[in-house]
């Protein structure tokens, strides 16, 4: 049972590690980006243009076909949400220099290496979803 939600102390450590992760995807630092996700199976990133399962396949992905991206984009919003001290959720919404919008949902759990992301969507938002 959770006993708390959005504790602030969580909600901050969350926010940092997702800011973390979005430099890195600016830097297009692949190797870093993949030591964000949870090295398991488990672990799930839906794009765009992919569906992938299991650390291995995100880990090839973005070692393989992923190139970092072309244009810069800013956060529009981003929203996270603290159950208990040990899981967290973010959702964003990104506008891009050519004004497109897209989201992100992310899944983290707090492991003894620190906050990983256990399921990861990005998809395109239609244009009257950048509220």
């Amino acid at each position: 049972m959770i006993e708390e939600t959005n504790n602030s102390d969580v909600v901050e450590e969350v926010l940092a590690w997702f800011t973390a992760y979005n430099a890195a995807r600016r830097a297009g630092d692949a190797e870093a980006l993949n030591g964000f996700f949870w090295n398991s199976p488990s672990t799930v990133r839906f794009g765009p243009t992919e569906t992938l399962f299991g650390i291995e396949s995100i880990a090839a992905f973005r070692l393989g076909k992923w190139k970092a991206p072309a244009m810069s984009r800013e956060i529009v919003r981003v929203a996270v949400t603290a159950f208990g001290r040990d899981a967290a959720t973010t959702n964003a919404l990104f506008r891009s220099a050519n004004g497109k919008v897209s989201r992100q949902s992310q899944t983290w759990a707090r492991f003894p290496e620190g906050w990983k992301i256990a399921a990861a969507h990005v998809s395109a938002a239609p244009d009257e979803g950048a509220a």
